[in-house]
């Protein structure tokens, strides 16, 4: 039996909310004219007065009261700074973009797309595996099933120098059973995501690539109401960031 046999898909339950679609709108708008001021400036001479004037309308348009509007002029030396940044916080999302579409080729040609998730968000790649494909029920011991899917990440990562990667351990809401070598979820959590990373490091991971961190019952993807959706809070996480200067 494959990875992919091990888990099924989960239905996400959202609560009806007021609408707040326009204050989206509004930030967008906002970054959009800030943006645009910058994108001035790489592109021509500057004159500080105008584009300090300007910089504080764009602040007052998101918001800015009182004292935060009354700041120094901006330096050309500052605006350069804040060019730069923008340029590379921009050339990362593009790198993890192209990261992420990668990996979606990868696993689809490993036949493990339904087993392993993938999300970008901000130039973050989060890779989300149910922990029963890795893990034995309230074990933290790796399964061979588990080996196995993790050396086919290992084979996609190692290949990543750039990327930092978080190993993150999830359990659902109930308590280890009595009689467990774990204290609580959080003990639970943190063995399996601390397997993990040891598991790659042993097979050439690089140990300053990974960390590890265990968290329990928070953040569930889904209410903790029914044994399926239990099962999918049940997980182990990687989380892709790019290093700078990489």
């Amino acid at each position: 039996m494959s990875a992919g046999d091990e888990i099924e898909g989960f239905e996400d339950e959202t609560e009806s909310e007021v609408p707040n679609e326009w204050l989206t709108t509004l930030a967008d708008l906002s970054m959009l004219l800030m943006a645009f001021f910058i994108l001035l400036f790489s592109m021509s001479s500057l004159d500080t007065k105008k584009f300090t004037d300007s910089f504080q309308s764009v602040k007052k348009a998101m918001g800015a009261k009182g004292k935060e509007l009354m700041t120094s002029p901006i330096s050309v030396q500052d605006v350069s700074v804040m060019v730069e940044q923008a340029k590379l916080k921009q050339q990362i999302i593009n790198e993890q973009r192209k990261v992420y579409n990668d990996f979606r080729s990868y696993v689809s040609s490993k036949g493990v797309e339904g087993v392993v998730a993938a999300t970008l968000e901000a130039g973050k790649i989060t890779l989300n595996m149910p922990s029963g494909v890795l893990f034995d029920k309230d074990s933290a011991e790796l399964a061979a099933k588990g080996k196995a899917l993790l050396d086919t990440m290992f084979d996609f990562l190692i290949k990543m120098p750039g990327e930092r990667v978080n190993i993150r351990g999830f359990t659902d809401d109930q308590p280890p059973p009595p009689g467990s070598r774990f204290h609580d979820n959080w003990e639970l959590s943190a063995m399996r995501a601390v397997n993990v990373l040891r598991y790659l490091v042993g097979r050439g991971m690089p140990p300053n690539r990974l960390t590890a961190t265990g968290l329990a019952d928070l953040e569930p993807l889904y209410p903790n109401s029914t044994e399926e959706n239990r099962a999918g809070n049940r997980r182990v996480e990687f989380v892709l960031e790019r290093w700078i200067g990489e």
